[in-house]
């Protein structure tokens, strides 16, 4: 053999096999460690563990009236709580979108009464209110600069002094009149506090919008560029304006998209009651907050999902109804619910430092 052929390489020859040097930037992690890095994988799990609970702890449960009642509370909740989750993630926060809820109702209520009108001259009316209060929020907190917290905190008060103030003026009540027997109010009452018959069962409407509510804020959040700025303004709203988002629409219409859910949990509060209390919705932010926080939307905003806050809204509707039908004291509500939100806080904590540990 000669030299030339000695060093002829080996043409078409596979190369050798091998470990390949890789960096810790193209590792691909674990399927487990994927998973829980997903905001809300931790309240999924949390979810199906009270559930197991309460069905465990109260038999009564298991029907399919009593899982109804449960799903119907935790709609009321949850529909609120996917705005408030889409703004957290935006990174703000909206103290008044309890006292919001009524202040809709009471608009509605109100004008249509006072005025004679069909129900849905004051429907609509409520709607634009709604939009307005929370394109106020937004405004002042783009122009201004102030906190959302403080923003908001201002409007609550407002709001809350407003909704008795104005009742009382207008009604000489505290609660508004009844409105059953007025033009548009069968109407009204089919498409915001409407139930379905399924097996036997009745099921509130509202739990239908609700999942339908969370698809399309899941397909917003992950399919559509709109999405892509909530994330980018609740990361950093500095570096997303350099980029070209569009940072004052994007909060401004978040705090809309608040008032919007505003709107419709207070109309299903009056077509179900057909009358409001004006001193009611205090504290009811605090929960939508918190639903919002326990499926895994951070404080400090461009972190969460849309799913999160469903499994959230659903655990606090299973403690709330699971604590009555289990015959405990319901004046344990609020403390077992501070518990589930310290919990969540600390395992949501405990799984993203798992999940980014290589």
């Amino acid at each position: 053999m000669s030299m030339t052929q000695q060093a002829e390489p080996a043409v078409g020859r596979p190369p050798a096999s091998g470990p390949r040097a890789t960096d810790g930037r193209t590792t691909r992690r674990p399927l487990v460690l994927r998973l829980l890095a997903r905001p809300e994988v931790g309240v999924f799990l949390g979810a199906v563990a009270v559930l197991i609970f309460f069905l465990i702890a109260a038999p009564s449960l298991r029907q399919g009236s009593s899982m109804a009642t449960v799903l119907y509370q935790s709609s009321t909740i949850g529909i609120m709580a996917l705005p408030v989750a889409l703004l957290m993630i935006g990174g703000e926060f909206d103290l008044s979108s309890g006292v919001a809820v009524i202040s809709s109702a009471l608009t509605a209520s109100m004008l249509s009464y006072q005025l004679t009108l069909n129900v849905w001259m004051g429907v609509i009316v409520a709607l634009i209110v709604s939009l307005a209060v929370g394109a106020f929020n937004g405004w002042m907190v783009v122009k201004t600069g102030l906190p959302s917290f403080l923003v908001t905190l201002g409007t609550f008060l407002i709001l809350q002094g407003a909704n008795l103030a104005v009742t009382k003026l207008v009604t000489g009540n505290v609660a508004t009149d009844d409105i059953s027997n007025m033009d548009g109010f069968d109407q009204a009452k089919k498409i915001f506090a409407s139930s379905v018959d399924i097996g036997g069962v009745e099921v509130k409407i509202t739990v239908f919008y609700w999942l339908a509510f969370a698809a399309i804020a899941t397909w917003v959040l992950l399919r559509t560029k709109y999405g892509n700025w909530i994330f980018a303004v609740g990361g950093n709203k500095e570096s997303a304006r350099a980029v070209g988002v569009p940072v004052n629409f994007t909060k401004i219409t978040l705090f809309m998209l608040v008032g919007f859910g505003a709107w419709f949990i207070g109309m299903h509060n009056l077509f179900s009651f057909n009358t409001v209390q004006s001193g009611e919705g205090v504290g009811q932010e605090l929960i939508y907050i918190a639903a919002a926080v326990i499926g895994g939307c951070l404080l400090t905003g461009g972190s969460g999902s849309a799913i999160g806050p469903v499994f959230g809204a659903f655990m606090f509707g299973m403690v709330n109804q699971g604590i009555v039908f289990a015959g405990w004291n319901p004046d344990w509500f609020k403390a077992f619910l501070g518990v589930m939100l310290l919990g969540a806080v600390l395992i949501n904590l405990w799984v993203q430092r798992t999940a980014t540990r290589r």
